[in-house]
């Protein structure tokens, strides 16, 4: 949004006849004046780590967040190196907009947290910088700077992210009921296409005026919330129409074979264009926008790797794991492992086996209103 451009009447200043005639048109004056006179209707909560003493920031964090997800510091930090984070959340009616600012840390919602959370809301989060991998069901999502992803808290996830700014969008699972199965599909994806590009652009528009908003106008942006969510997830999990249907639906051939053959040592593109029945070129062009399909089995099996070594359950020795994602040599898998994520396979792994139990948030640790669940609470 531009600011100081001279369009503000109360400004004083004068617009060129020239360009006057070329501005876009404007809403009656008498309906400006009376939105002046209106409140807003949201009034922030803020939560913040900096203004507190570097080694209680973190335990502050990790109390307010409780509810949510248990978080803890990558390897190499301790408690006393601070942990600097904050968040602003606003309430639309039943939904949270939350702004987010915190440095790396990983974070798990495990089956015990479900059983014992109120909140099972639909989150819908858009990345303004750093990059986060989240597993769930087996199945890793890595979103950078610019995409948005979409995720159910009704079920386990777990994953971590670097120092990073997120805008994040709560939905309670009841608003969205009549689509929920739809929704249940879509998972722990990026989402991706045109609409995901129109839901970010509202989202973004939504944000920068979350502080002009008034009554009226919240449950307007609910539905427009709720529907493109819904479009979105349905676009993201299902087959286009015309030509492009035949391309999803071969690329969707194409993903689903590698997913079941993914481990299997003929994975290779001469195989794959002999059960899909297409050529070599056919195929190189379907994963040309994914970087080759070699590029493409690669990485899959890269997050395959990480989704096994940050499984509490699977105990097979980092070299095993290697060797099943494709890698004969143990140094090469650690180079590329790294590259993507950047951390070791042994770091992560560490990471895992040294988590401790989530801590909730008791009464006297917090005040109403003082954690993410709260205010997820009182949004519903």
């Amino acid at each position: 949004m531009v600011t100081g451009s001279g369009d503000d009447p109360a400004s004083g200043k004068e617009w060129p006849t020239h360009l006057e005639r070329r501005r876009w048109p404007r809403e009656p004056s008498p309906q400006k004046e009376h939105r002046v006179d209106v409140a807003p209707a949201l009034v922030p909560l803020r939560f913040s780590t900096h203004d507190l003493p570097p080694k209680e920031q973190f335990q502050s964090w990790r109390s307010h967040m409780a509810p949510l997800v248990d978080v803890h510091l990558p390897d190499g930090k301790s408690e006393g190196d601070g942990f600097l984070a904050e968040q602003t959340g606003w309430h639309l009616g039943e939904i949270l907009i939350v702004q987010q600012r915190a440095q790396a840390c990983s974070y798990i919602r495990d089956q015990a947290m479900l059983r014992s959370s109120p909140i099972d809301h639909w989150n819908v989060g858009v990345l303004r910088s750093g990059r986060a991998w989240t597993e769930a069901n087996r199945h890793v999502t890595a979103t950078g700077p610019g995409e948005i992803f979409f995720r159910s808290l009704g079920y386990p996830y777990r994953g971590r992210m670097t120092d990073s700014a997120a805008v994040l969008v709560f939905l309670p699972y009841e608003l969205l009921t009549r689509d929920a199965g739809l929704l249940q599909n879509a998972n722990n994806i990026a989402l991706s296409g045109s609409l995901a590009e129109l839901l970010v652009s509202y989202i973004n528009g939504l944000e920068a005026n979350l502080g002009n908003l008034t009554v009226e106008e919240v449950p307007r942006i609910i539905r427009t919330i709720g529907d493109m969510v819904v479009a979105c997830a349905a676009s993201s999990t299902s087959l286009d129409r015309g030509q492009e249907q035949t391309n999803m639906g071969l690329m969707e051939r194409a993903h689903r074979y590698i997913h079941l053959n993914l481990h299997s040592d003929s994975l290779t593109p001469d195989v794959m264009c002999r059960a899909l029945g297409i050529s070599r070129t056919r195929l190189y062009q379907l994963f040309e926008t994914s970087g080759g399909v070699f590029n493409y089995i690669r990485k899959h099996r890269l997050l395959q790797a990480y989704a096994d070594l940050t499984n509490p359950t699977d105990n097979r020795p980092i070299s095993e794991i290697a060797e099943a994602a494709g890698f004969d040599v143990a140094a090469n898998f650690t180079r590329a492992f790294s590259h993507e994520f950047g951390l070791s396979p042994r770091e992560v792994r560490k990471t895992i086996a040294t988590e401790r139990p989530a801590i909730p948030a008791t009464r006297s640790m917090r005040r109403f209103g003082t954690t993410i669940g709260d205010w997820l609470t009182l949004a519903r």
